[in-house]
């Protein structure tokens, strides 16, 4: 194929150039393009290949818009002229000014500094590269800079490359062993060091007379100079002699450039001029319209010779200016005033081209023992076979016998990071130095083990401090470092086990697995196997309250409603009758919890439930004949609207009516993992039960005027609160009715009237129960701290305190016509400033020996709604007469979506209650239901 235009280095290796046979054996000399390109829209760089090739090889306004790049903007572009015998190579990277706003349109939206950052140091790494490559395959090179000062980056971009060649260059020796080259060109990966040229442009700052005897500008004279002497050198020869010798300061100055030129990246000649200037640029604008108006101007005065090259390039060379350079102007050059021509470009140029096509080479060493450097002209298939393999091995990397020695280059560029990104380099030292502070500041004042929540807040205070110093790309990257080494720094033998007890207390071990079922703990391993603990002991009194005990914080339901009081089941109340609640009975062998996403709780909040009790207590109760009818109804199978009147009345009582279990016969596979409340679904039960109900003893065991004789009560408040039950004479037919006697105001006498059977005061029970119209019944509502401290409430807010004989005066209407709460602040407060609450632990009812039942339903809400409302495995508990009896509280309340915590010191107190209707007293004939006893 025969070089008709530029083509992308890749492409150009693999097709097969058609040499002139003229020329097939002759040497050619390869001549590197780079450097950097102005705003205006031609390419320097190509106006130069245009130039010396003498042809129209490149677009005057750049290459087509649909022309791709690889990754990093970098692409080398070759063009071969036969008939001079050299060969282009053209590095378009960023910055080119096209390039750059390609790269500039590729970065996303939103991207941060420091992914940016990266993503212009790699497209530099990639230009580092290609550059290398160039300095290993050239003769000549040619940097272009569109102003007339040198830019000193070079310097460090130089060094760079040198530094990045010295480590790859064992890895190129390996890539072109194979090679038909001199053994010198494998040892040192290149045909020769390579010589380097300048070319700059003119940018407005030197201005030439059209004579080009002088200076626009008086500042370009000598001061102190004549102005009328004529100068031996043109303002640009003498700009020229003054960058080189400001350029050769520099490179000698950073040891670039040394005595020895086989030992450099490249070389500059010392006898001759390696620096050229060509004039900037004018009015864009205006110099298209000056080309387009000499275009189309007839040219009286043009000669009729044989143009050289293309008519195209011909006439667009009659224009004042090209589109970035005028590299062939003649204005600049005068044989008057006694001053030196100045060449032009193509001049300046083909004597360093020269030297080589005719294999003298450049002999550029100096000092005392100069040392020859080698020196070769290849053909240019011999210069094709290496340019191939150190391509695939720098730039593609595709084939699989290099893809390895690729892969290896690839891993030396991070040696340009100390030279070219000066940025990363400062931001890094910056950010290491903050680091120290930040870890400081997150270990201070910090215990031995703790929890995230502690952990999260140290390392938001050690960012503060850390964002206070670091600067620059590397902030976010040392930001993640410091986040790794704290948590690295918590987790190593400093991290608290998150679990929290029942009571909301942090368990005190370091992170630790719990034992399994028949394990030991064992504090060696890593981590430790351990029982939680959060270090915390209280006092609770046994199911019946006769014997207290120390008990530790529990963590799970189990331990804390069943298993504790289990323990003091043994010592004190096995052999006290108790009242058995249904629990799960499993008829498999291995039964599964029921799912953790159990429905939400019913529309109807704690005030609801509330209004729709106090609703029940102005209704007729029901007798235990109809809950007998009611419960064999539905066990065979029958619906509660063929039950005629015992069916519960209207549609609107029966929806009042609280929902039974025995609606669902209870699952035998699944049970509930928590407590039974209101928002459970029908039919599971839990494996144990929190609530305990035990009778005492008789009515009789308890004496009003002792009150009871148990340990841990506050001095004058172990008494129960009376409760006067109106007993009434009924007709023959109204047996078996029921009939409401829960303190109401129906159960009260008119004003100013006395009770039939009293006289002016509350009789004992024998009176009530000998004349047959009221019974006096008993009920305490204990509340207990966590150091055991147990007193009687007389309502929601006031602590029942006897101080003489006699028992206490209030009655219970009260506490049982108003929600009690669950936590009230203890009477006898510790020396701290944390309040100390009791909880409502049981309820005392004594039931006279008289023909009336106490029907008990406990409903306990835990927490502000939605929190759902606790009640025992049985709905509704009938209390025969003659009794003393305890229904001991739930010690914590548990859901399947977790524990019901207790109150903080800024909640409100009232949230947490007992719901009114607990009690409710009937005085029904028939005999009640055996309980089942123990």
């Amino acid at each position: 194929m025969k070089m008709a235009a530029p083509m992308p280095l890749g492409a150009f290796l693999l097709s097969e150039v058609q040499e002139d046979s003229l020329y097939r054996d002759e040497g050619l000399c390869v001549l590197g393009i780079f450097g950097k390109s102005s705003l205006q829209p031609g390419s320097a760089k190509e106006s130069l290949i245009n130039t010396l090739a003498d042809k129209h090889v490149f677009p005057l306004f750049g290459a087509e818009q649909d022309e791709e790049t690889p990754d990093g903007g970098s692409l080398i572009r070759a063009y071969y002229n036969q008939e001079s015998r050299v060969l282009y190579l053209l590095l378009t990277s960023v910055c080119d000014n096209r390039e750059l706003l390609r790269a500039c349109e590729a970065l996303e939206a939103g991207i941060s500094h420091a992914e940016a950052h990266e993503v212009w140091k790699g497209a530099e790494r990639q230009q580092c590269l290609h550059l290398l490559y160039l300095f290993s395959l050239c003769h000549v090179l040619l940097l272009v800079h569109p102003t007339c000062s040198f830019d000193v980056t070079y310097d460090r971009l130089f060094r760079a490359l040198d530094a990045l060649r010295q480590k790859a260059l064992p890895l190129l020796r390996a890539a072109i062993k194979d090679c038909p080259v001199s053994k010198e060109w494998k040892l040192n990966c290149r045909p020769c060091p390579p010589r380097l040229l300048f070319v700059f442009q003119l940018n407005g700052a030197l201005k030439v007379s059209s004579g080009g005897a002088g200076m626009g500008t008086a500042s370009a004279e000598a001061p102190g100079g004549n102005p009328e002497k004529p100068k031996k050198h043109s303002p640009r020869r003498r700009l020229q002699h003054a960058l080189e010798d400001q350029i050769y300061r520099i490179f000698r100055k950073s040891r670039v450039l040394t005595n020895q030129s086989i030992n450099c990246l490249f070389t500059v000649p010392a006898n001759q001029a390696f620096v050229y200037v060509v004039p900037g640029p004018e009015d864009p604008v205006g110099a298209l319209l000056g080309q387009l108006r000499a275009n189309c101007a007839l040219r009286e005065n043009e000669s009729p010779g044989p143009m050289t090259g293309p008519r195209r390039y011909q006439q667009l060379r009659h224009s004042p200016r090209q589109p970035s350079f005028n590299v062939e102007s003649s204005s600049l050059t005068s044989a008057g005033g006694g001053q030196l021509v100045d060449c032009t470009l193509k001049e300046f140029l083909w004597q360093h081209v020269e030297l080589v096509l005719t294999k003298k080479g450049f002999d550029d060493s100096v000092g005392r023992n100069p040392q020859p450097s080698h020196f070769e002209l290849p053909t240019y298939t011999k210069w094709a076979q290496v340019a191939s393999r150190l391509y695939q091995v720098m730039l593609a990397g595709k084939e699989e016998d290099s893809a390895e020695l690729a892969l290896k280059v690839q891993g030396q560029l991070k040696v340009l990071e100390g030279f070219l990104d000066a940025d990363a380099k400062f931001s890094e030292s910056r950010c290491q130095k903050a680091l120290p502070l930040a870890h400081s500041a997150y270990q201070s004042s910090l215990p031995h083990n703790y929890t995230t929540t502690v952990h999260k807040n140290q390392l938001a205070q050690a960012l503060r401090v850390y964002s206070q110093h670091a600067r620059g790309v590397a902030f976010q990257r040392c930001a993640l470092q410091l986040h790794d080494d704290c948590y690295k720094f918590w987790s190593n033998g400093h991290q608290l086990c998150e679990e929290r007890s029942l009571t909301d207390q942090h368990c005190m071990h370091k992170f630790h697995l719990l034992p399994k079922t028949g394990e030991k703990p064992e504090m060696d391993r890593n981590p430790p196997v351990l029982h939680h603990n959060s270090r915390g002991r209280s006092t609770s009194s046994c199911n019946c309250g006769r014997k207290q005990a120390p008990r530790d914080d529990p963590f799970d339901i189990k331990a804390a409603n069943y298993d504790f009081y289990q323990l003091l089941e043994e010592k004190c109340c096995s052999k006290l009758e108790h009242t058995h609640f249904p629990v799960f009975q499993p008829s498999t062998p291995d039964p599964a919890p029921a799912c953790n996403d159990p429905p939400g709780p019913p529309d109807t909040g704690g005030e609801a439930e509330g209004e729709r009790l106090k609703d029940k207590e102005e209704a007729a109760g029901h007798t235990p004949g109809e809950s007998t009818s009611l419960s064999l109804a539905l066990s065979l199978g029958q619906s509660t609207d063929s039950l005629g009147p015992y069916g519960g009345g209207d549609g609107a009582e029966g929806q009042e009516k609280r929902p039974s279990l025995v609606d669902r016969q209870p699952s035998t596979v699944e049970y509930l993992p928590g407590m039974l409340h209101s928002g459970c679904p029908k039919g599971l039960l839990p494996t144990f039960s929190s609530w305990s109900l035990v009778k005492l003893g008789p009515a009789k065991a308890y004496n009003c005027h002792s009150g009871l004789d148990q340990p841990g009560f506050l001095p004058g408040s172990a008494f129960l609160l009376p409760w006067d039950i109106v007993i009434r004479c009924r007709a023959e037919e109204e047996v078996g009715q029921a009939e409401p006697l829960d303190a109401g105001p129906s159960s009260w006498p008119a004003p100013n009237k006395a009770l039939p059977g009293k006289r002016g005061g509350a009789g004992g029970q024998a009176r009530g129960r000998r004349r047959d119209d009221v019974a006096r019944a008993f009920v305490g509502f204990e509340y207990e701290d966590g150091r055991g401290r147990r007193f009687m409430s007389s309502g929601p807010d006031k602590v029942v305190k006897v101080l003489g004989p006699g028992g206490p005066k209030e009655p219970a209407g009260r506490v049982l016509s108003s929600d009690m709460p669950l936590y009230i602040p203890s009477p006898a407060q510790g020396r701290g400033l944390k309040p100390h609450y009791a909880q409502l632990a049981r309820l005392y009812i004594v039931v006279p020996d008289a023909p009336l039942e106490i029907i008990l339903t406990p409903q306990v809400q835990p927490g502000p709604p939605p929190c759902p409302i606790f009640h025992p495995e049985r709905a509704e508990i009938v209390l025969p007469p003659d009794g003393l009896w305890v229904l001991r509280f739930p010690y914590a309340y548990v859901t399947e979506r977790g524990p019901c915590y207790p109150p903080k010191e800024n909640q409100p107190l009232a949230s947490y209650r007992a719901l009114r209707g607990i009690l409710r007293a009937s005085t029904a004939n028939p005999a009640p239901p055996p309980l089942q006893q123990q």
